[in-house]
């Protein structure tokens, strides 16, 4: 079974992403570097980690004209991210230039084809929080919805909460459309800011392949402990 666990370096500086990814080694299968640690420490981590023998999930979440999130979507590739992210809402034109220009880029410079998967809707969302922008749907009718648009522009899968994952099951057709999900909460752990979430074991029972954790391990006493209890549960 490949490790799904992402380990979600959500911290302020090289040094502090370093230090967790050495204290981590052989217990993720991959690191998340989001905008924080992304916008102190550049590409240049990016770049440390994965010559360390790392994969690294590049969480940036694109969402801008489709020119613009295509050549981001090309520059990650570049970088050699395994996964990178972008917004559902951004369009179908979005997701589709971005597909068209990493496939290009991969093709032509003989480099490792990232997958590209899309955020639906944040787990830091409700219902109240959604209809404060505007959407009026009901959560999971919007997240499947956007889900169907990511599939029929051609991305790899979806960022989803855990309590989304069956409902995209069911309605996705491609076998190998990928689910990433937040809002895992080993059980004790504090929910901080996520709303919907389900246990580890419980996210990859209803469909998950990929599963993001990171105060419960980064914010442990013992980080390489807390990573291995998660896995102890998980393979269980």
């Amino acid at each position: 079974m490949r490790n799904p666990v992402v380990v979600a370096l959500d911290v302020s500086s090289a040094n502090q992403a370093l230090e967790l990814v050495d204290q981590l080694r052989g217990l993720a299968g991959m690191f998340k570097i989001g905008k924080e640690l992304f916008t102190t420490a550049g590409p240049d981590i990016v770049r440390e980690i994965i010559n360390s023998g790392e994969q690294v999930f590049l969480d940036l979440k694109f969402h801008d004209i489709p020119n613009t999130v295509a050549k981001a979507g090309a520059a990650a590739t570049r970088l050699g991210v395994s996964i990178f992210n972008i917004h559902a809402l951004g369009g179908s034109a979005m997701m589709k230039a971005v597909a068209e220009a990493v496939d290009d880029v991969a093709t032509r410079e003989s480099l490792p084809k990232p997958k590209i998967l899309g955020v639906t809707i944040l787990t830091s969302h409700t219902r109240e929080s959604l209809t404060e922008v505007g959407i009026a749907s009901d959560l999971e009718s919007e997240v499947v919805r956007l889900a169907q648009l990511c599939e029929a522009s051609g991305i790899d899968g979806v960022v989803a909460s855990p309590r989304e994952i069956s409902p995209i099951k069911n309605v996705v057709k491609t076998p190998d459309f990928v689910i990433l999900t937040p809002g895992v909460r080993p059980h004790g752990s504090a929910m901080n800011d996520q709303k919907r979430v389900m246990t580890p074991s419980e996210a990859l029972s209803a469909g998950a392949n990929y599963l993001v954790i990171g105060r419960p391990i980064t914010a442990a006493e013992n980080p390489r402990l807390a990573a291995e209890q998660i896995l102890a549960e998980i393979l269980g």
